[in-house]
């Protein structure tokens, strides 16, 4: 990694670690998160929004938060206690970004697993829209909300902007879609670490 503009951070794990197979989809884990990031462009979301959408599965890369493989909670035989375990690749990577960057962009990165447990008990018809890999990982993830969790997901100042963010996520796993490279974001970026 580079030395300590964190800008530089996150574009030497695009640019490594996205190399890397997302999780048995057609796309690369770079590949997947710039597609989101230019789906939520395209939707006309706000900055922090975009910038989430771009940020929201850096969890999922080795070292980005902690030194470990990411991910875990997308690995066949994880077990939780609980909804939203700590070791989730949604909140190690919010925690992560938490350092530079403000709720408005880690938060929702934080509930984009909550989204999709809250969208397949809500929405009818939503999880046939899910990947196998996706459906897979509703499994590990806790599956579908019900009772109480529905209510305090909804209650979330940032369950809105977590929703549109799930549903760029779902799409973005086309490879046949060419989206804009990392440096298009970088300015976004800058724009919104803390000072």
């Amino acid at each position: 990694m580079t030395g300590a503009n964190p800008i530089d951070q996150i574009a030497d794990l695009f640019a490594i670690q996205g190399a890397s197979e997302y999780l048995g989809e057609r796309v690369t884990q770079a590949a997947h998160m710039l597609q989101a990031a230019h789906l939520a462009e395209q939707d006309g979301a706000h900055d922090a929004l975009i910038a989430a959408a771009l940020l929201h599965d850096v969890g999922h890369f080795a070292g980005a938060t902690s030194g470990e493989a990411g991910g875990a909670d997308d690995l066949p035989g994880a077990e939780f206690s609980g909804p939203i375990p700590p070791q989730m690749h949604s909140r190690r990577g919010a925690d992560w970004l938490a350092q530079w960057f403000g709720p408005e962009v880690t938060e929702p990165v934080r509930l984009h697993v909550a989204a999709k447990r809250y969208l397949c008990a809500v929405e009818p018809g939503y999880a046939k829209t899910l990947s196998a890999a996706s459906i897979y990982t509703l499994g590990v993830q806790g599956g579908p909300m019900s009772g109480a969790e529905l209510d305090e997901f909804a209650a979330s100042p940032h369950a809105q902007d977590a929703c549109r963010l799930r549903r760029w996520d779902d799409a973005a796993k086309d490879p046949d879609v060419a989206a804009p490279p990392f440096e298009h974001f970088k300015p976004l970026l800058l724009s919104l670490v803390k000072r």
